[in-house]
């Protein structure tokens, strides 16, 4: 549990340095934008590899459990995660969708986080997706106080296309059957079915 702990202080406290945009432009000053882009992307990969390892491990130790949710939770949070990994698509194509939601990711992080809240009720899973629900909650009440244009993806310009919704809902569902299908046993080490 403390590899858990760890990893969620490394990965989402620097992921909190840009709610903090003074702080954010103090650290870039002092090593240059590549600089502090290098080190939030290796603090960030320190970060969620230790999540990941104290995630499995805590599971593994039998972590205990907090409450017990019903077998029926866990069809919600199937269904659940359908717009989720929708959102997560539209954070990254110029869509309506995107426009319409401003922040897709921390959209798709909160129904991630609260959908897996809904099905697991072990200590390491409400320390992990508490944390990152109370995290993206928190960063979506900041960008709303930093102003328009705050968090957006920078490399996501333009206008949606035609068939930009039916793309990005089609890759959506495309990435929800692969992680039902295979990839969600493959990389968590547990089947959703």
């Amino acid at each position: 549990m403390v590899l858990l702990v760890a990893g969620l202080i490394l990965f989402l406290g620097i992921h909190l340095l840009p709610t903090a945009p003074s702080l954010r432009a103090a650290f870039v000053s002092k090593l240059g934008e590549i600089g502090y882009k290098g080190l939030f992307s290796v603090i960030s990969a320190v970060g969620f590899v230790l999540i990941v390892y104290g995630y499995g491990s805590a599971r593994f130790d039998g972590s205990p459990l907090i409450y017990d949710p019903p077998v029926w939770m866990r069809h919600i949070t199937l269904l659940l995660m359908i717009p989720a990994f929708i959102f997560l698509v539209a954070a990254y194509v110029p869509c309506a969708i995107r426009a319409r939601l401003k922040h897709p990711m921390l959209v798709a992080v909160k129904t991630w986080a609260f959908t897996h809240l809904l099905a697991n009720g072990d200590l390491a899973s409400v320390v992990l997706f508490g944390s990152f629900l109370a995290w993206a909650v928190f960063d979506r009440i900041s960008l709303k106080r930093r102003g328009p244009g705050a968090g957006q993806l920078e490399f996501v310009a333009g206008k949606p296309r035609k068939w930009s919704d039916a793309a990005v809902i089609l890759a959506g569902l495309v990435l929800y059957g692969l992680f039902v299908w295979k990839l969600h046993a493959l990389l968590i080490g547990v089947s959703v079915t």
